[in-house]
């Protein structure tokens, strides 16, 4: 029976061959890794990475797609909003590749940042996360400071991942097309992040961005204040100006302070 693509759950299926083998060849799936497919759909990657793999997890919050998946002998079906996994319950599974996943998928883009940032979460028990995104979101994703694409995203996923574009991926590849240009991501966990604990780096990065055409002064300035900090820190810049590791730096100190 086919299959009618549905708009609450963003569903534009990869149809393009020649796409599909470039994907599965940046992934580069090898036989016995833990893997997890986030909105597998009809499949596309998901039969050439089981053929590889021998095994692999899928999530999936269409009950008629995973009704179809659950035919398929080598997979396991999660049907669930991939929002309430628990990956690091997944990764425990996995045993025999030491607990790591490995994430790939094609991510709703109408809720692709909520998903990357409650991945961050899981980022320990991850080696690597490949991502079909919104091109808009991948280059602000691996944006370099004092750009126009450099903001929030940028400083709440750089800090803990090396992130890499590594494949441009247009409209007419899948079914139905989006209005929009896509592109794949690469996001590797940094062993040893600069940060053990960044509860206290979102909100001051948020506040940081909120105003991005001020200068910190009028947005950081009165956060920090608040937080009585008294170390030194330049404030005559706007936000996009602010490499990563200032931000980390500038958080540490904080907390530092706050005790």
């Amino acid at each position: 029976m086919q299959h009618i693509p549905r708009k609450r759950f963003g569903q534009h299926f990869l149809s393009d061959g020649s796409v599909i083998e470039a994907i599965v060849q940046a992934i580069s799936p090898q036989a016995g890794q833990t893997m997890v497919e986030i909105g597998p759909g009809l499949g596309a990657l998901t039969q050439p990475l089981v053929e590889r793999l021998g095994a692999l997890t899928v999530i999936e919050l269409d009950r008629d797609l995973a009704a179809r998946l659950r035919t398929h002998a080598h997979l396991h079906v999660i049907e669930s909003d991939v929002l309430r996994v628990d990956f690091s319950a997944l990764s425990a599974q996995g045993a025999k590749t030491q607990g790591r996943l490995r994430v790939v998928g094609n991510l709703p883009y109408n809720i692709s940042t909520p998903i990357l940032f409650h991945l961050l979460d899981f980022a320990v028990c991850i080696e690597d996360q490949h991502f079909m995104l919104q091109k808009e979101v991948v280059d602000r994703m691996v944006a370099a400071p004092d750009t126009a694409d450099f903001g929030r995203l940028s400083v709440m996923l750089q800090w803990r991942y090396q992130m890499e574009n590594v494949l441009a991926v247009a409209p007419q590849s899948f079914t139905p097309p989006p209005r929009v240009d896509s592109a794949v991501v690469r996001m590797q966990p940094l062993a040893k992040p600069a940060l053990h604990d960044a509860a206290l780096l979102g909100p001051l990065v948020q506040v940081a961005f909120s105003q991005r055409r001020k200068l910190l002064r009028h947005t950081l300035g009165a956060f920090l204040d608040q937080h009585h900090f008294s170390g030194s820190f330049d404030l005559q810049r706007r936000a996009q100006e602010v490499a990563v590791a200032e931000y980390i730096a500038l958080t540490q100190q904080l907390a530092l302070q706050i005790g």
